[in-house]
């Protein structure tokens, strides 16, 4: 049994019945050649025989008796497969729309936490003799960066399915321990943590210090802060209910701008997604005079890293200077936050999250998330940024599952309380995917921001034109 930690367990405390903390995937593939074993029973055979090739698949969580302390991993003596591989159908006529709407529902379903917390659904019906394959994995167990590692494990470079060497030891099912062992090893841990929280107080305020002094010496503008955000319709209460929507645009469009104005993949892809956000807003005549607010994940997971199934994360505050009209200054103004965001980012250690996440206590931040939605909290303040961004990298090349070949792989992420609005990217191949996940009544018509987000990357480059003429 391995013990949760404080940053992985904070992802099950902040979940509540509209507060849903897992992400997933959406693949559309084309369907291969028909043989002699339906594709479903295809995929079923090879996820079987891939099983050992991560602990999520098969490890479900041990709470400890009355919450006082972090749940317990647990390979789980009762797994099943069929709960967790589904086989269904997209609706008539098959089309986009109809598989968008059925992944919306799918994701605004919470996972069974008594099972391994993850699920996939083959979904056949598609128009254009495509099928579909959508994945949700608990938060608790991934970040963006595990979680494309896991996925891409079931995934081959060609249409004939690698080997996968069977486990050196055959699989076996841990026996559930009593609550009463659960208590004792928690008691042990009630005494070895706050000595651990003891010892990182220090490392953690000092870090504080260090930094605060650093800001003060510095002569340029001070990094983004949280709770600087201007409210939006997208910044309330979340209800269970999620929109999903997906598009795409090509990478080297977004290279070829990145180049000419000498920024990053992720500065013009802020750029591409404030531009949107702008319109949007400016449509619904809703666009305040004031920036707004991005939070972006960060992977502080080392290359040497190899433990995959946990989280290893921090986060960047950035402008995306949305009161800005002029779609290149407006890219300038975001290369200049997320400058001062990286040496901000610097400054403090890569572990501050997880350090700070070591003094969560279980029952009072469940208690305090439950009570914080039940209540609508995140309707009577400021929020503390206005939207989730992020940015992560795909494989260039062709991949397939069980003989199909991946045609587009999308993101499909998770909104929070007071943050309606999911922007998720992730390239693969020659695009650079989109997904945007809303809750359903903070963003109503999410196509028509879909819709914007092509047309915010066309307006940078003409104006690059017509800058250069």
């Amino acid at each position: 049994m391995q013990r949760l930690s404080g940053l992985d367990a904070s992802f099950l405390y902040i979940e509540t019945p509209s507060n849903h903390m897992h992400v997933g995937m959406l693949w559309v593939l084309k369907r291969p050649p028909a043989g002699d074993t339906p594709y479903f029973d295809r995929v079923r055979k090879l996820v079987e025989g891939r099983l050992h090739l991560s602990k999520t698949y098969r490890r479900r969580l041990l709470p400890v008796p009355f919450d006082i302390d972090h749940p317990l991993w647990l390979e789980d003596p009762d797994f099943d497969l069929d709960f967790h591989l589904r086989h269904i159908a997209v609706p008539p006529p098959g089309d986009a729309p109809k598989l968008l709407e059925l992944v919306a529902r799918l994701h605004s379903r919470a996972l069974d936490r008594s099972r391994p917390l993850w699920e996939m659904y083959v979904i056949e019906g598609l128009e254009d003799g495509q099928v579909a394959v959508y994945i949700k994995i608990h938060h608790c167990c991934i970040d963006g960066m595990a979680g494309t590692e896991l996925m891409v494990s079931l995934l081959d470079f060609s249409a004939e399915p690698r080997e996968v060497p069977p486990p050196d030891k055959p699989w076996t099912p841990e026996r559930a321990p009593t609550d009463v062992e659960v208590l004792l090893r928690a008691s042990v841990n009630g005494v070895v943590q706050p000595m651990r929280m003891l010892r990182r107080l220090p490392k953690v305020i000092g870090a504080g210090i260090a930094f605060g002094r650093r800001a003060l010496a510095r002569s340029e503008p001070m990094p983004t802060a949280p709770f600087q955000a201007p409210k939006t319709p997208f910044n309330r209460a979340l209800t269970p209910h999620r929109r999903y929507a997906v598009g795409a645009v090509p990478l080297d469009r977004i290279k070829a701008v990145k180049n000419a104005l000498g920024a990053t993949v992720n500065d013009i892809i802020l750029g591409m997604c404030a531009g949107a956000l702008r319109r949007y807003l400016e449509l619904h005549n809703e666009l305040p005079d004031k920036p707004l607010l991005a939070v972006c994940p960060v992977s502080v997971r080392k290359e040497d890293d190899k433990s995959g199934a946990n989280n290893a994360v921090s986060a960047m505050f950035v402008s995306l200077a949305t009161d800005i009209a002029d779609p290149l200054a407006r890219v300038t103004a975001i290369q200049a936050s997320t400058g001062q965001a990286k040496e901000a980012h610097k400054a403090l250690p890569a572990t501050n999250l997880q350090d700070w996440s070591v003094f969560a206590a279980p029952l009072v931040a469940a208690q305090a998330a439950r009570l914080y939605s039940r209540y609508k909290v995140a309707d009577l303040h400021r929020p503390p940024y206005n939207v989730i961004i992020s940015n992560v990298p795909g494989p260039p090349f062709a991949l397939y599952l069980a003989g199909a070949e991946l045609l587009h792989s999308y993101p499909i992420s998770l909104p929070i309380e007071g943050i309606g609005l999911n922007i998720t990217i992730m390239s693969y191949r020659d695009e650079v995917a989109i997904g945007l996940t809303a809750d359903r009544e903070a963003v109503p018509d999410i196509d028509l921001l879909m819709s914007l987000m092509p047309q915010a990357l066309d307006e940078i480059e003409a104006a690059l034109k017509k800058k250069a003429a």
